[in-house]
């Protein structure tokens, strides 16, 4: 163990003494995923049953004149219509840093159900409790709300104007952060090089395929419980305080969740529930339609990103000015952390002695925004990256040699204070993709042109140091020697609950297949924290390496003193304890344990680093946990004539410090690879002055596996992660690196930039047609 920062440790570990972790082994879940016995949230009937829905605003900017429920009620099979009133407690207070404490309130609120007036298209306005699906439908249409339509504002820029609308009583700004490194506008007048470039990303939508969705009950002990598809079991918290019931009378259970990104980390059904139960008594249900889940679940923030990036003749960074402006729609949610994640990587995995960023979140009148994977460090790639390609081009470089002659490394400092202090593989992730590409191939025809695109980002793993995060894990063995480990983590699909069982069996040395995991249930396992910001590996893989890791050696103490044997030589294994003498089976072993008062089970709780929290000025030697960095690379065809870019071949390589599970890691570097494509070049949910037009799948696309090449994912494992074994988290990080490395490889087959999200055909044939040669530049070759 390397202990760094103080309290952090890095657990170094050799991969040829590793017996379990490492290996490709099948995930708990696989079988009956494929064979579709999973039961997910809402797959659950309960006797008496009851459903609901939402009434959703139809405006985006309006006062509430009347919300007349009566003919609702009266409807045979309703049994009950709630307005905002009806809810104990229904403000919802948001923490929002990255505001002066003198000049500013440290929170937001938000409504459980609207009021006064409404903020968003889509905004809920009343709950409908009812029998059936079918009465619920007619019911809701029944709920008569009258609005006066008030202006609304739906643009970042004009939200900032002394005149524009203002969404909350206190302003349109929800956030902003300063980072200043050095003294940018002196670097850069003086810089023989600078770089302008904007650059605008979109609103994208989580697009899982399980909706939001649960059901909950009152159960024997008068608590409510409720089986959520949820990414955070803690909500138990904030449904209490909305309810006004002390915290034990809350249970929220998450089981196999099927898919979040983020999309599940603020509330959706479960407060919905929890009202209804409450005033009900009866099980309830509830499952938002996709139409639902388009319209008013939160987003991922838009971005207008302006860059100046001055560098030296040879290519060396000498200065970067960054202004971020993040539309965070009506609501404040987590809108302020996300923007200071998108600041702190704003530069990318790159030295640059003189940065300035400036970022601001801004409401409007659109759909909130919130979490998505990536958390605001996805969107500012897009625009580094291509500041990074333009200036190689200016340069007459390779795109490989000015990444290289820039990357950042170990001590190090990043322009918001941190220093990194473990080993950076930025080179090698480089050298991975460049050796695996090959030659480039060919058009397929005369009108098509094929270019070739790379792109690397530095992704934080684990939450705000700050925010003093910790995980727990109880963990203990039968007395026929298998083990049980709980931990409140939330699998949400990329393996959660199998790699905690995978790190268990190797540190205790039993068979994986005698591992049963408990996971996500806030009353019957130890709290783990959020499934969110790549930490989960990191936090609770830590909290049951420490479980595990305690009750081996109280074992293993205890069979030395009980057989008379010296402890130095004994170790757990696949034949019990062994060493010393002849092996002790486990089962006989754990017996000499229990004879000497010894206990079987070990709860251990995982404490994250700490820090001071920061205020607009960001400055701090520990913003993050650490961090991990990756490259992409994308072989593209264009079509000329109409504008169709065609993904011919993807490479993703990251540095995942230790892979837990290989299968597991590959399929998270395609999946996120995936999820960027989709953002880069299709997916995009529209709005006209505030309505959305994103009505279902079949206006949102997502790429389908016959719009996608075979993505090949390469996991290199430096071993210098904080996680357990020294792995690093990757459950965010290959979602940074696409878009970018697609607009590069785009600049280099029709030689124009394209500067905004998605890259459809059309934009393709416009910045065709605003060319000013109709040649195509020499490409910059990308290596060897």
């Amino acid at each position: 163990m390397t202990t760094v920062g103080g309290r952090d440790e890095v657990q170094r570990s050799d991969a040829s003494q590793l017996r379990v972790v490492g290996r490709p082994l099948p995930r708990t879940d696989a079988a009956e995923k494929i064979a579709g016995s999973t039961r997910y949230a809402a797959d659950l009937a309960l006797p008496a049953m009851l459903h609901t829905r939402l009434v959703r605003s139809t405006l985006p900017s309006a006062r509430l004149v009347r919300r007349d429920t009566a003919r609702a009620r009266s409807l045979a099979g309703v049994v009950a219509v709630l307005l905002g009133e009806d809810v104990p407690h229904n403000e919802v207070w948001v923490d929002v840093p990255g505001q002066q404490t003198e000049v500013r309130a440290l929170k937001a609120r938000s409504q459980v159900l609207a009021t006064g007036r409404v903020r968003y298209h889509g905004q809920p306005i009343a709950l409908v409790v009812a029998e059936s699906e079918d009465v619920l439908a007619e019911a809701e249409a029944l709920v008569d709300v009258e609005y006066e339509e008030l202006p609304g504002v739906f643009d970042p820029e004009e939200a900032l104007g002394e005149e524009a609308p203002r969404v909350h009583e206190d302003g349109n700004l929800l956030a902003e952060w300063h980072i200043d490194s050095g003294d940018a506008a002196t670097a850069l007048e003086r810089a023989p090089i600078v770089i302008e470039g904007q650059y605008r990303t979109q609103f994208v939508d989580h697009a899982y395929l399980e909706p939001e969705a649960g059901v909950a009950w009152l159960d024997d002990d008068g608590v409510i419980t409720i089986r959520a598809s949820t990414q955070v079991v803690e909500h138990f918290r904030d449904i209490a305080a909305i309810l006004g019931v002390p915290q034990a009378r809350i249970r929220v259970i998450a089981p196999y969740v099927g898919g979040g990104f983020g999309g599940k980390e603020d509330m959706t059904v479960e407060p919905y529930l929890a009202l209804a139960v409450l005033r009900t008594g009866r099980p309830v249900r509830m499952v938002w339609t996709r139409q639902e889940s388009l319209l008013a679940r939160p987003k991922r923030h838009p971005m207008r990103l302006r860059y100046r990036t001055g560098a030296e003749n040879d290519g060396t960074l000498v200065a970067q000015d960054i202004e971020i402006l993040a539309d965070t729609g009506a609501e404040a949610y987590l809108g302020a952390l996300v923007l200071l994640y998108s600041s702190v990587t704003a530069a990318g995995p790159y030295r640059c002695p003189n940065v300035r960023v400036r970022a601001r979140a801004v409401y409007t009148n659109h759909p909130p925004c919130s979490a998505m994977r990536g958390f605001g460090a996805m969107q500012v790639v897009f625009g580094c990256e291509a500041q990074i390609d333009e200036l190689a081009r200016r340069l007459q470089l390779t795109p490989d040699e000015i990444r290289r002659r820039n990357a950042i490394r170990e001590g190090d400092r990043l322009p918001v204070g941190q220093q990194i202090v473990t080993p950076i593989w930025l080179g090698e992730t480089i050298d991975q993709v460049l050796r695996a590409a090959g030659p480039r191939p060919e058009p397929s025809r005369p009108h098509c042109r094929v270019g070739r695109g790379i792109a690397s980002n530095l992704q934080p793993y684990g939450r705000l140091v700050w925010l003093q995060d910790t995980a727990a894990a109880w963990i203990g063995f039968q007395f026929d020697g298998s083990v049980t480990l709980r931990c409140g983590v939330p699998d949400i699909g990329g393996g959660q609950a199998a790699s905690l069982g995978q790190i268990a069996a190797e540190v205790l040395g039993v068979d994986p297949a005698r591992v049963t995991v408990h996971f996500g249930d806030s009353a019957r396992t130890p709290l783990a924290g959020t499934s969110t910001a790549t930490r989960q590996l990191y936090m609770s893989g830590n909290a049951a390496h420490l479980a595990a890791t305690r009750l081996r050696d109280q074992t293993l103490d205890a069979v030395a003193e009980a057989a008379g044997r010296a402890r130095g030589a004994l170790r757990l294994g696949p034949g019990g304890v062994e060493g010393g003498g002849e092996p002790i089976a486990l089962p006989r072993a754990l017996e000499l344990v229990r004879g000497l008062g010894v206990p079987l089970e070990v709860l251990a709780t995982f404490h994250g680093p700490r820090g001071r929290a920061v205020a607009r000025d960001l400055a701090a030697e520990r913003v993050f946990p650490d961090f991990t960095v990756g490259t992409h690379l994308a072989d593209v065809e264009v079509d000329c004539d109409t504008g169709q870019i065609r993904v011919v071949r993807y490479l993703a390589c990251h540095d995942v410090g230790r892979a837990i599970n290989p299968q597991s890691v590959s399929g998270q570097i395609c999946g996120g690879a995936a999820m960027g494509i989709g953002s880069a070049l299709t997916e995009e949910i529209v709005l006209e002055s505030g309505i959305n037009l994103t009505a279902g799948f079949f206006q949102y696309r997502i790429p389908t596996a016959l719009d996608l090449p075979d993505i090949e994912a390469i996991a290199l494992e430096s071993g210098a992660g904080m996680g357990p074994f020294g792995a690093r988290g990757i459950g965010e990080p290959p979602i940074g690196p696409p878009a970018a490395t697609i607009a590069n490889a785009v600049r280099d087959a029709i030689g124009v930039r394209l500067t905004e999200l998605p890259m459809t055909p059309e934009r393709v044939l416009a910045a065709i047609r605003a060319q000013a040669h109709t040649d195509p530049p020499r490409p910059a070759p990308t290596g060897p």
